[in-house]
């Protein structure tokens, strides 16, 4: 992971002097990293006495995030025309203004600043992005520490949690990441409880998300030479057993810790016309790649899509650019 320059640092802060009022939001349907690094900056937003407001699409499913939805909306407070000059918009955790979801008002036309470390990230002017930072609440902290000072408890919580859930709880970290350990380090040091962070973030799951992932290990098929591991969700699973949200994170692990599996294929139906995908894999495939030829992005090992169709014909189309790979 990279220090962020003192440039891009004074970027960030010449933004926040020249705009009165901000919108701050994270991706649709968000994680853990891009909801706790939105409440990060919301902390940041308020030790500099600025007016904000925190949007989402939602939906907040994930349970070590949903005590949360009450902070967000997705309907914009209304801004006269010489207020919107004014404003800021502020996005984490993703770059592209369709990844925003479905929001009341008109997020266009706003002077925007982007926070994001996804490789398939839009590079824009008025930008922080590094590809090789494991999580956007790393982005945030350096942000915070370098124009407040140090971190209060609660902010090192947010950002602490932000970056165990991208993270795995660290176990998707590699040989280079000293500088991330120095910095959920002073996290720690700053009140953050690793015990209680990781409790949370693997407790308090429904019983009906184990019912969910026993139906998709069921359906698991191997491809290619058993190197891809592929399974789906249909829309009558998601009635039944989804509506309190899903475990996607262990389906994942589950199946990658099996002998010989490369990579993951995950596809949900989502309406009669919409899928929405997700991939996983080890070290050497890069699924980013593969998401972006259908639209989608992410991370090297981690990516996801939607797309139009039916599970059939998009397990195909998706199955035939992993078999170029594998």
């Amino acid at each position: 992971m990279q220090i962020i320059s003192e440039q891009k640092i004074n970027e960030f802060k010449n933004f926040l002097e020249n705009h009165s009022f901000f919108y701050v939001i994270g991706h649709k349907d968000p994680d853990g990293d891009a909801v706790y690094s939105c409440l990060a900056m919301k902390n940041l937003l308020e030790e500099k006495n600025l007016k904000y407001q925190l949007l989402s699409a939602g939906p907040f499913k994930r349970p070590e995030i949903r005590e949360h939805a009450r902070l967000f909306s997705n309907e914009m407070i209304f801004l006269s025309e010489p207020e919107r000059k004014k404003t800021g918009l502020i996005i984490l955790d993703c770059s592209e203004m369709e990844r925003l979801g479905e929001i009341e008002g008109d997020l266009k036309n706003l002077d925007t600043f982007i926070i994001d470390h996804h490789k398939t990230a839009e590079v824009s002017e008025n930008c922080i992005i590094d590809p090789s930072a494991p999580a956007t609440a790393c982005l945030v902290q350096q942000i915070y520490e370098k124009l407040i000072g140090n971190l209060p408890k609660q902010t090192a919580e947010y950002l602490f949690f932000g970056l165990s859930t991208d993270t795995g709880y660290f176990r998707f970290l590699n040989t280079e990441s000293a500088e991330v350990f120095r910095q959920a380090a002073r996290l720690v040091e700053s009140g953050a409880n690793p015990r209680t962070t990781y409790d949370k973030i693997t407790g308090g799951k429904p019983y009906s998300t184990r019912k969910l992932l026993g139906i998709m290990l069921d359906r698991v098929e191997r491809r290619y030479n058993n190197k891809l591991a592929v399974t789906y969700e249909t829309m009558e699973d998601t009635k039944e057993w989804g509506q309190e949200g899903r475990d996607s994170d262990s389906l994942y692990s589950l199946l990658l810790s099996v002998d010989g599996i490369e990579a993951v294929l995950f596809v949900r139906q989502d309406t009669e016309l919409t899928c929405t995908c997700g991939f996983r894999s080890r070290d050497k495939v890069d699924v980013s790649a593969i998401a972006a030829k259908f639209g989608g992005g992410g991370h090297k090992n981690a990516a996801g899509l939607s797309i139009d169709g039916k599970i059939p014909e998009v397990l195909e189309k998706i199955c035939a650019e992993f078999k170029k790979v594998l």
